[in-house]
């Protein structure tokens, strides 16, 4: 049982939900730019391509996977909110081919307006995943924030020599995606009109853990997550950092259940529309705007995106020698 049954509508405290409140990705490139490039021999991953995960090779042979990740209400209940952050935080263990072994909580709070009670149950949805992922979550850090917030930050292991990464992708490759798109646009009309819609909930909630075992398990050198910047956002940075070119199936790509109503009813989020201004410059399409839309919607605790064929994943598009684009999507 939860505690938003109450009428407290979590999402009415946020002034964005979930990934969509993300720094919009060039003014996140922008700020970050000159802090890469790290001098030790040890790190594998760092913030250069713009992995999900930082690597460090340790004594063993194994390598040490750090993230940390959290965002606003994206849902109003409660105890979903805490699984959908969990699942989100664990993913970019899971995207770069590692394990979590351990993950600790951060939370922000407005405990003057909302209910110490609310903060449990959405620590008890946090608990309860890191449980499914055989993840300890042992801790974390709190603060009194006049917007509530939530995530965790996790580490992980893996095989240094076996990591999935941005930079790794072939022209000759499939690109695959593993969950459907869409959660942003119908998060947003959660957000407006209070509609729950389940399937999008347990779709943020389900863990990337099966899949990125099927990648490493199929020889699978380059995947990431679908997140805040939406499949163009994260398809461009692998794209970019790979040197090649990808190119989308528009017709081929899977959507939640309701997403294309409620792209055509507006319940647009603002940082689809960013994510899409960013790729544009480097983008040859011949779909419509309303396709490309859906197409960079700023998901949460999306599915993982892969350099290569998964069973049971969708086959999107593929990878081809670097041409005058970056992303063509047709």
């Amino acid at each position: 049982m939860t505690l938003t049954g109450t009428g407290t509508r979590l999402t009415q405290f946020a002034h964005g939900g979930g990934c969509a409140c993300k720094i919009p990705p060039g003014e996140l490139e922008q700020m970050v730019r000159g802090l890469t490039g790290v001098a030790s021999p040890d790190l594998l991953v760092g913030l250069d391509d713009g992995d999900d995960a930082a690597a460090v090779r340790i004594e063993g042979g194994l390598a040490i996977l750090a993230t940390a990740d959290f965002f606003t209400p994206v849902v109003d209940d409660a105890y979903d909110w805490g699984r959908i952050a969990a699942a989100n935080a664990l993913s970019d263990i899971y995207a770069m081919g590692g394990r979590p072994v351990v993950a600790v909580n951060l939370l922000g709070w407005p405990r003057d307006v909302l209910p110490l009670e609310l903060a449990a149950e959405v620590l008890r949805g946090g608990l309860d995943v890191g449980v499914l992922a055989g993840c300890p979550v042992a801790g974390g850090h709190s603060v009194d924030d006049p917007e509530p917030k939530y995530g965790m930050a996790v580490t992980g292991i893996g095989d240094p020599d076996r990591l999935l990464r941005n930079d790794a992708a072939r022209a000759g490759l499939p690109i695959s995606l593993t969950k459907p798109l869409g959660v942003g646009i119908l998060n947003n009309r959660h957000k407006a009109t209070g509609e729950v819609f389940p399937h999008a909930v347990e779709s943020m909630a389900a863990l990337n853990d099966q899949a990125s075992r099927a990648a490493l398990a199929a020889g699978i050198e380059a995947a990431t997550d679908v997140t805040g910047f939406g499949l163009l956002g994260h398809l461009f940075k692998m794209a970019r950092a790979s040197g090649v070119t990808a190119v989308v199936d528009a017709a081929a790509m899977p959507y939640l259940d309701g997403a294309r109503q409620s792209l055509a009813a507006g319940f647009v989020p603002g940082g689809s529309r960013r994510n899409l201004d960013w790729v544009r410059p480097h983008l040859d399409a011949s779909v419509s705007d309303d396709e490309l839309i859906l197409l960079a919607d700023a998901q949460t605790s999306g599915g993982l995106l892969v350099a290569g064929e998964l069973p049971g994943a969708t086959v999107v598009g593929e990878f081809v020698p670097r041409g005058d684009a970056v992303l063509r999507v047709r």
